[in-house]
């Protein structure tokens, strides 16, 4: 793709485009990072990057630069390199736009492949893409140009949109519902059994799960990630949100739109997320907890208690992040403040 095109394309995106300037107007054949760009390759710096990577710019060896329009010394920087640049608002996300331009996804042919064992009563529209070894129970609804792939197991009475993307070996469980635009990536579970036993004289009494999953549109669920079906209700995933690998929904838990979850966050049953809420690595969420529009926790934090909307925890148990901070300063002290507490015990002692 020639770097005009890009700049064409970038244009018509939602990175907002500030600037530009083609020289030789190269050939972009691929994207790399600053530091490991060659020839042919496209490559960005972030808004607000450290100074050694803004530095990189008079040394990449990148073909074309996306740049950030709020940094004047990049701004100053780049009518001084011969490399062809686009300067945008969010260089971040022209990056993520031009990937797609480069790397466009493989579209899986078209029709149910001949291992494949589908039930009774299976709807399946046009444009469908069904793999080798995958299980589709009786009364399923599969929704157009879905595709999905090798091994994956989908049992009865599921319901899943349009243009969906299941990978490899996932599995989804009955009654579960998906929207429209979701990803399941390989090997995550969809509405498997809530953790439900009742303590008794004689042992445990198992919960019958026998609530459903539901994934608005958009919704994106991690390698490895299982979302729990309740005993009774529904577990339900807002649109547009982003689940990470290892992450871990227990049963009957709601979240709103637009969240993210990364890598190990465990979410006790019954818990209620509000809109845009992000919980960074191994958030762990106690059952029943309500968190707020707009929350943000960050890694490791233990929620125990409500969170108020638009406020950023740390810690366990959470606290504000600002006192969290400043808690976290004073650890290492601890030794030293002990101390002296003990000497001035002894000194009031006497």
């Amino acid at each position: 793709m020639q770097f005009n095109e890009i700049v064409e394309r970038l244009k018509q995106g939602q990175s907002s485009v500030v600037d530009f300037k083609i020289t030789s107007n190269p050939v972009i054949l691929s994207a790399a990072s600053l530091e490991k760009a060659k020839e042919n390759d496209i490559s960005f710096l972030d808004n607000n990057s450290q100074l050694n990577l803004r530095d990189l710019i008079k040394t990449s060896k990148a073909s074309a630069l996306l740049l950030p329009a709020n940094d004047n010394y990049i701004v100053e920087m780049a009518n001084e390199i011969s490399v062809d640049w686009i300067i945008l608002k969010e260089p971040k996300i022209a990056f993520a736009e031009t990937l797609e331009f480069l790397y466009p996804p493989e579209i899986e042919r078209e029709g149910i492949h001949k291992s494949a064992v589908i039930g009774e009563n299976v709807k399946i529209a046009l444009g469908v893409s069904i793999g080798a070894n995958v299980y589709i129970g009786d009364n399923t609804e599969i929704g157009a140009e879905t595709t999905v792939h090798a091994g994956a197991v989908i049992y009865k009475n599921v319901s899943i949109g349009a243009k969906n993307l299941i990978h490899a070996n996932s599995v989804i469980h009955s009654g579960s519902t998906l929207g429209d635009e979701c990803v399941i990536n390989a090997n995550a579970v969809i509405g498997g059994e809530g953790f439900g036993f009742v303590p008794t004289s004689s042992g445990w009494k198992k919960m019958p799960q026998v609530g459903i999953v539901i994934l608005k549109n958009k919704v994106e669920v991690g390698s490895g990630s299982t979302i729990d079906r309740p005993s009774v209700g529904e577990t339900i995933i807002g649109e547009d949100t982003k689940i990470d690998n290892l992450v871990q929904i227990g049963h009957g838990v709601t979240t709103g739109k637009g969240c993210a979850m990364a890598a190990q966050v465990g979410i006790a049953g019954g818990a209620q997320i509000g809109n845009a809420v992000i919980l960074a690595g191994q958030v762990g969420v106690s059952n029943k907890i309500k968190i707020g529009d707009g929350v943000i926790a960050s890694s490791k934090t233990g929620i125990v208690s409500n969170v108020e909307a638009g406020t950023v925890v740390s810690g366990f148990p959470a606290i504000p992040n600002k006192l969290w901070l400043r808690c976290s300063a004073n650890f290492k002290k601890l030794p030293e403040i002990a101390k002296a507490i003990r000497q001035l015990d002894r000194r009031n002692s006497r």
